[in-house]
């Protein structure tokens, strides 16, 4: 796979199906270079023997969900102005109508039970900001007045002049006559002039203020939206939800789950009996996230009840949702680089649905019809289909990213120096090397390297390295303890553990070259393979990506500043220096290629910069690459350009400091 292969690798969005199994939707998604965006559209495949046909015709439609009674398809477009908004198009296909009119576009929607009403999120700016008033450019815009320890997310910038609300407006029916662009006046003072309609209904905010929103749900009457309330704290990070039902004629609101439950909140579903499940993880005293037993939840009379166990079950991955089924609940289960589909019964009892070399990453039920968007080895996604205990792919996106080439990497499990397991895999050209060698290590920590195909490890290969990569302590999927392991010792066991797999996968593989190695990784990964770089010098050359660096400085930059290092690394000076890769920058030889991206406010800026003068004030051989308009998500959802961009400069920097032969 090349770098402009990338175009090949398209993804699978969750899916809905009717609810008698008839039909599923979905929403596929891909990179194109030319248009320099993310493009897709919406699927429908009729089953069980359907082949899959293009709905909607947008440059980049997603997020459908079916109306309860399956006639209709709401679902996500850019309006005029490029700010998404929800349109609606009939099930069967046709010209969609823009149902939402947001100032800033949607966030979030819901259908009511009845199908009559569209809940959805959007945020309000305060007057002035975010093109609000015509004509005043953002750097006239009146100063921020900051008052809590929250004022930024990635991806998104300042968030307390914004706050998410929620809104209830009328569905629009497909088959309703379209609205015409007015002719202009006759006279310029024509007060009759008619004035362009964009959507067909007005829509009702349900709250107001300060306070921000996130998530929607309608309960089972429909009577109310739930939805979990943020507000900026003045002084210490509070993870713990509320959870709230607002009533939607406007007349109040209940809280359903309060603070001192303890709990964060990541999703909810209702089932048809109207008992409310969650996914969900306990904070202790509101900031203890580390490796978070995200499991599933009901919500009874008497309170939260969790019904999966917190030390075997992670729930947690990036995108887990519920799909209530019958008497129980559909969740994808995170374990050993895989995510599996498993169903979970009101009284525990489990029972796996798919599962083997996949990573489930949507799913949906109707009629005796299991649907699931997938990841796999040869495949970024497809759309498979479980009937009577067996699954059929229905789709083939993968074929595509498949003709371009691809090595299908060996799993190992390598014995460490305290002898703990470390589990990863390698992945090599054909042939029989030797191979210069690319050490590869994962973000998070708390993430995973998986099964399916990966493009970073996919164009080294093509180019003729070695690719090794494993999912040391600190890592998810491999129980909770696996995971905290690391817990203000960050750079101890995990550092062991990416250099006990290298050593261990060059001595399980002959064309593996151990004197020919290099080391990269972003984030966390962008952390550790800093630190490795200050403590272990055989390594030919390193980059350091969208790096946590200095924690000291993480704490007044970062979003996650106000808790993020005080739960890793801690807050006592020693505690702080003894896992800084700024404190042992001084240690560093091998020449590092430092990439980051303007805009990333996850590890901001300056994390790269202060390493990158570090390394030359010192005199080691350090280069350094900027992305602008990018921020922390660059390798997964940058502009397609800039993504090509970076594998050229990846590329370049192992051709001069790792050639291959």
């Amino acid at each position: 796979m090349r770098a402009q292969d990338i175009e090949t690798l398209v993804s699978v969005g969750r899916p809905e199906i009717a609810a008698d199994g008839s039909f599923a939707v979905f929403a596929s998604s891909r990179p194109d270079i030319a248009a320099n965006r993310a493009v897709g559209q919406l699927w429908r495949v009729d089953l069980p023997d359907g082949a899959p046909r293009r709905l909607t015709r947008g440059v980049a439609d997603g997020s459908p969900k079916l109306s309860p009674d399956a006639s209709r398809i709401a679902f996500v477009r850019a309006d005029a102005k490029g700010k998404p908004q929800v349109h609606v198009v009939a099930a069967g296909g046709g010209e969609p109508v823009q149902a939402t009119d947001a100032t800033l576009g949607v966030e979030d929607f819901a259908w009511s039970p009845d199908g009559a009403t569209i809940a959805y999120l959007a945020r309000v700016p305060e007057k002035g900001r975010y093109g609000s008033v015509e004509g005043l450019d953002a750097a006239a815009e009146a100063p921020r007045h900051i008052t809590g320890i929250r004022w930024q997310a990635n991806g998104l910038g300042y968030i307390g002049d914004r706050p998410a609300h929620v809104f209830v407006i009328a569905a629009p029916e497909p088959d309703s006559e379209p609205f015409y662009e007015p002719a202009a006046a006759v006279r310029p003072d024509d007060a009759t002039a008619p004035k362009k309609t964009v959507v067909a209904a007005e829509a009702r905010a349900l709250t107001d203020g300060a306070t921000s929103h996130g998530g929607l749900a309608f309960t089972a009457d429909g009577r109310e939206v739930m939805t979990v309330p943020d507000d900026i704290e003045a002084d210490r990070r509070d993870l713990r939800n509320r959870l709230v039902a607002i009533s939607v004629d406007g007349s109040g609101e209940r809280e359903l789950l309060s603070a001192d439950a303890g709990l964060s909140l990541s999703a909810l579903d209702v089932a048809e009996d109207g008992t409310i499940a969650l996914l969900a993880n306990e904070v202790g005293d509101g900031v203890d996230f580390v490796a978070p037993a995200v499991g599933l939840w009901l919500l009874e009379e008497s309170g939260p009840v969790r019904i999966t166990d917190a030390e075997t079950i992670d729930l947690g991955e990036v995108g887990s949702h519920i799909t209530a089924v019958g008497d129980g609940f559909l969740v994808q289960d995170r374990t050993r680089g895989r995510v599996r589909l498993i169903r979970i019964g009101r009284d525990g009892a489990l029972s796996e649905v798919l599962g083997g070399d996949v990573e489930v990453t949507g799913h949906a039920a109707g009629g005796d019809h299991v649907v699931a968007a997938v990841a796999r080895p040869d495949s970024f996604g497809e759309l498979v289909l479980v009937e009577n205990g067996s699954a059929r792919t229905l789709t083939s996106f993968g074929a595509p990213a498949a003709a371009s080439g691809i090595a299908l990497p060996r799993e190992l499990t390598v014995t460490g120096r305290d002898g703990y397991p470390v589990h990863g895999w390698i992945a090599a050209p054909e042939g029989e090397g030797p191979f210069p060698v690319i050490l590869q290590i994962h973000g998070g920590p708390f993430a995973s390297y998986g099964v399916h195909l990966f493009d970073e490890t996919q164009v080294l290969v093509d180019a003729g390295y070695a690719v090794v990569y494993s999912n040391p302590r600190g890592s998810a999927g491999y129980g909770r303890a696996h995971g905290r392991s690391i817990r203000q010792q960050m750079g101890t066991v995990d550092f062991a553990d990416v250099i006990d797999f290298l050593d261990g996968a060059i001595a399980d593989d002959a064309r593996l070259d151990g004197q020919r190695v290099g080391v990269m990784g972003g984030s966390y990964g962008g952390y550790l393979t800093a630190w490795v770089i200050a403590h272990d010098h055989r390594f030919a050359g390193a980059i350091v990506e969208r790096g946590f660096l200095e924690p000291l400085s993480f704490q007044g930059t970062s979003d996650i500043g106000s808790f993020f290092g005080d739960e890793y690394v801690g807050i006592s000076a020693d505690d702080i220096a003894r896992q800084s890769p700024m404190a042992v920058v001084g240690q560093v030889t091998t020449p590092t290629l430092v990439m980051h991206s303007e805009l990333d406010f996850r590890c901001p800026l300056e994390q790269a910069t202060r390493y990158y003068a570090a390394l030359k004030r010192q005199g080691t051989e350090a280069e350094l690459l900027v992305f602008p308009g990018e921020n922390h998500e660059l390798t997964r959802s940058g502009q397609p350009r800039h993504r090509i961009e970076r594998f050229d400069a990846v590329l370049d920097w192992w051709h001069r400091h790792l050639p291959v032969d």
